[in-house]
């Protein structure tokens, strides 16, 4: 499908790549049967990333903010890192990170 939802035409590679790792990453969390507390918060991530591609190419910084929730939910298990890598080379794609603000939202520099 193309990027403008009519089916027509190329789809933009970023989000090909993005579908690629994100069903790679679901297809890993439903293997891993080992215990994760909060393995619904990134099944649910997972999910949304699937809808953001639906629509076209998505919003980094609601890429980005997904790939926290993920990240913090499944933590460091080595098993599923390969495939957390690659979700976040595929996001990389999409743009470099916003810049960091200089001053505090509570407004007292550093």
């Amino acid at each position: 499908m193309s990027n403008d939802g009519t089916g027509v035409g190329p789809e933009d590679p970023r989000v090909a790549e993005l579908r690629t790792a994100v069903t790679r990453l679901r297809r890993e969390l439903a293997g891993y049967r080992g215990h994760l507390s909060d393995r619904e918060i990134a099944e649910e991530e997972l999910t949304a990333l699937d809808g953001q591609t639906s629509t076209g190419a998505p919003a980094a910084d609601r890429l980005r903010y997904s790939l926290l929730l993920i990240t913090g939910a499944l933590g460091s298990v080595s098993a599923l890192s390969p495939a957390v890598r690659e979700l976040r080379n595929a996001i990389d794609l999409f743009g470099p990170p916003a810049p960091r603000p200089t001053v505090p939202p509570w407004g007292v520099a550093p």
